[in-house]
């Protein structure tokens, strides 16, 4: 195998808790000690962008995967317990959801497992986008919108679609939780009966068995043991094409929420503080006013006679100003036409998506042979229908107090503009001095008398005494009753629902909430749909059987300083031979020996089932040193690079000075030979494998070319990508990170370039090695602080 060429080298400026290449592009996220996640090219390791820690989100991440596209990175934060999507495009959430524990691991895989109907199913244009019209895209003239979406496109949102290709994002974390999410979206399964915390997942790509890693306390001073376990998820291998339909449907109405969710948040943006004005000048007069007169009674009778008190024209002249009611005339016009098209085109296109999808569901949990099993429910999702359609209700009304307002406070600002240019004695011009009809003067009266009513118990629930303002309530996120709900008296046919016994409860009817906000019935619709669509999770979670537990050996002590992301066992699904494979070291007498353990994903056959452990010899000493010594090495890190072979970092059993850390490539074909059939191992299950490892076959293996000293670093860790042919390798003091592209020959020009670069950083940071780790951080410190300036000059874009 050809030599490994050192494509890139840096020093960070914080410690690196994680880091993840990208499954389709020379991409690595890393997630920091101080909750920043960053995403870095592989040339020259140059950053690309960063996402800062965040109050609303989280500042302590503590788990990482790409979708399988590589179009989506999701990020885990245990401080908030929520799970992050973000667009590997630009820096901003595009999808959230909080889970019920904190997340200490996270594995993103698809499904490779290929029938005649996946396949037709795969291929077949959505009948979606055939029946509803194209979603409009979101506007990029808000703030809320504008961080997430790019100038060019604004459907990114769609983008959580990802491809029709069932993949899914399994998490776990503390007290045995373990949640699988269909397209990293929405919940089709929790898993229980698993005890400890996650170190590991791994779902079978055949979705026949999932693989857990376990770490088992029995209080927080004992040692912890390692346990693995083989869980049967057979319901979900034996159900594909149902459940790949059922979460593509679940994807579609998560994706819709988040849609609804956006355009209700700019509409609430485009609602202006502005418009409260009105109500805030009001009550102040009301404080101030020294008359009994009402504030009613006052604008009356400058409609009726034309003459207003003193105080009104002070109000009116000192504190609202011509100036000032002409700019609120503009701002109220120009608000709620905004929000008035954002409910015609995004919240009711979206609504009416919503119920398209709501009912083809309903059809497929109709057909029990299919989906009863899965926990599909016709009534559950019926409830569901049912409060969409409350919320197209609501923002149907939400539309007619828009247009009602709006030619209210046309022909009441039009009114008062031309009083108030006649009590500043200013000229009224032509088109505004017109004689107001009986009409024009009955329409003000109306609009006075409805909204200029004092009322004293608004002041003790809002600390006003008016609402003339009635739009801004329906986007309130609160759970009071409406200020100013609709006067319903007298509509015909609330008053034929009031007198018919038969039509009140009718399920043809959708239910009406005259007294809330859009922002409430848009809650509480979430909270059905999320409700009727966890009972799947809980019918396929129970399915999940427990088919093997093992336990592998008890951590050391000195283990207790690692971050806990980077420890070793590493689990790996063989796609092509549907093995699991378990990667962990147990240290005996001073080494670490690797040792691999494989699993069948069909939990009912024992086929490929097995351990075996591997050492490596001396054969590095004399290449690297002159001396004779015989040493044996350890294995401190070890991933899976493909699925035959394992990329290793190894160290001395005995370190000393000079002795360099080796990055190496283990094939699977060195490991694995016919003589280990005739030494398979018996395992008793009565004892953990560390007290067992003096029977487990053990194979002696030579590499041969296939490993490259990593000098002056003292490497711990390493991070692959075999579809790329890239590896990243981590010191131990988590601030090192040195690039490595595999699978490539070193030329002389090459050799030359990196022997040059590397005696300048070992000049740059001399004796890096033989320091102390408290040396080596306040080295990386030192060379870290010119870091940022240099780094946002790097800052590249992700096109090609």
């Amino acid at each position: 195998m050809p030599a490994f060429r050192q494509v890139g080298e840096k020093q960070l400026p914080q410690e690196v808790v994680f880091m993840a290449w990208s499954p389709k592009r020379d991409l690595i996220a890393l997630a920091n000690r101080a909750g920043e996640v960053l995403l870095h090219r592989l040339a020259n390791f140059q950053r690309v962008w960063s996402l800062p820690p965040n109050e609303n989100t989280g500042k302590e991440v503590t788990a990482l995967a790409w979708r399988p596209d590589g179009k989506i990175l999701a990020f885990g934060l245990s401080d908030t317990k929520r799970i992050i999507l973000c667009d590997v495009e630009k820096p901003e959430s595009l999808h959230s959801f909080s889970v019920d524990s904190s997340i200490t691991y996270m594995h993103w895989m698809e499904v490779t497992e290929e029938s005649s109907v996946l396949t037709s199913f795969y291929n077949a244009e959505d009948e979606s986008n055939l029946l509803l019209p194209k979603l409009p895209a979101l506007p990029k003239n808000y703030s809320t919108t504008a961080k997430i979406f790019s100038e060019e496109k604004s459907d990114e949102i769609m983008k959580l679609l990802g491809d029709v290709r069932l993949n899914a994002l399994v998490l776990g974390g503390s007290s045995g939780f373990i949640e699988i999410y269909a397209y990293g979206m929405f919940k089709i399964a929790a898993v229980t009966g698993v005890a400890g915390s996650c170190r590991g997942l791994c779902l079978s790509s055949d979705l026949k068995s999932l693989s857990v890693i376990t770490e088992i306390r029995d209080s927080s001073d004992s040692e912890a043991e390692i346990t693995y376990f083989q869980l049967d998820t057979s319901l979900l291998s034996s159900y594909l094409p149902e459940v790949t339909r059922m979460a593509r449907k679940f994807t579609h109405i998560s994706t819709l929420l988040q849609y609804i969710k956006l355009s209700l948040t700019c509409m609430c943006e485009a609602w202006e503080e502005i418009l409260m004005q009105m109500d805030s000048r009001l009550t102040k007069f009301v404080q101030e006013k020294n008359t009994t007169t009402s504030v009613q009674d006052e604008f009356m009778q400058l409609l009726l006679w034309g003459k207003a008190s003193l105080e009104l024209q002070a109000l009116l002249m000192n504190q609202l100003t011509v100036k000032g009611l002409k700019k609120l005339g503009q701002s109220i016009e120009s608000s709620y036409s905004s929000i008035q098209k954002l409910v015609i085109s995004h919240l009711q296109s979206g609504s009416e998506a919503l119920l398209y999808h709501l009912s083809e569901l309903k059809g497929m949990a109709l057909w029990k042979q299919k989906y009863e099993s899965l926990g599909l429910d016709a009534s559950g999702i019926e409830e569901a229908i049912t409060a969409v359609g409350s919320f197209i209700l609501k923002a149907n009304e939400l539309l007619q107090v828009i247009d009602s307002s709006m030619k209210n406070f046309k022909a009441f600002f039009r009114w008062l503009y031309v009083a108030m240019l006649r009590m500043s004695e200013d000229h009224v011009l032509p088109e505004l001095n017109k004689v107001m009809t009986q009409k024009d003067i009955t329409f003000v009266a109306d609009f006075l008398t409805e909204h200029f009513n004092e009322a004293p118990e608004l002041y003790n629930r809002k600390g006003k005494y008016f609402n003339v303002e009635r739009v801004g309530q329906y986007l309130k996120d609160e759970d009071d009753d409406l200020v100013s709900p609709p006067n319903t008296e007298g509509n015909q046919w609330f008053n034929f629902l009031k007198n018919s016994t038969h039509l009140k409860e009718s399920p043809l009817l959708f239910p009406y909430y005259p007294e809330k906000s859009l922002h409430f019935v848009k809650r509480q619709m979430e909270g059905v749909i999320d409700q009727c669509l966890q009972k799947p999770a809980d019918v396929i979670g129970k399915s999940v059987h427990q088919a093997v537990c093992m336990s592998l050996y008890k951590t050391s002590e000195s283990e207790d300083s690692t971050p806990q992301l980077f420890k070793l066992p590493f689990l790996w699904n063989d796609k092509t031979s549907n093995i699991h494979y378990v990667l962990f070291t147990i240290l005996e007498n001073s080494i670490s020996k690797i040792y691999i353990l494989r699993r069948h994903t069909d939990t009912s056959r024992s086929v490929s089932n097995g351990i075996l452990a591997v050492e490596f010899g001396n054969f590095l000493n004399n290449s690297i040193n002159e001396s004779s010594d015989s040493r044996c090495y350890s294995c401190l890190d070890a991933h899976f690079y493909d699925d035959e072979t394992v990329t290793v970092v190894l160290k001395e059993s005995v370190e000393q000075e000079g002795k360099e850390r080796v990055l190496a490539q283990l094939p699977l074909s060195s490991v694995y030979t016919d003589e280990d059939q005739d030494r398979e191992f018996i395992w008793d299950s009565t004892k953990r494998l560390d007290e067992q490892s003096g029977e487990i076959p053990t194979r002696a293996v030579v590499l041969e070319n296939q490993w490259r000293v990593l000098e002056n670093m003292k490497a711990q860790y390493v991070a692959v990508n075999g579809i790329r042919k890239v590896s990243c390798v981590l010191s131990s003091n988590l601030r090192h990170v040195r690039v490595f592209e595999m699978d490539v020959e070193d030329d002389g020009e090459a050799e030359e370039e990196e022997e040059e670069e590397t005696t300048q950083i070992a000049a740059e940071e001399p004796e890096e090695l033989n320091q102390s780790a408290d040396n080596q951080d306040n080295v990386c410190d030192a060379a870290a602080e010119e870091l940022p300036d240099e780094t946002e000059e790097q800052e590249s874009s992700l096109e090609p």
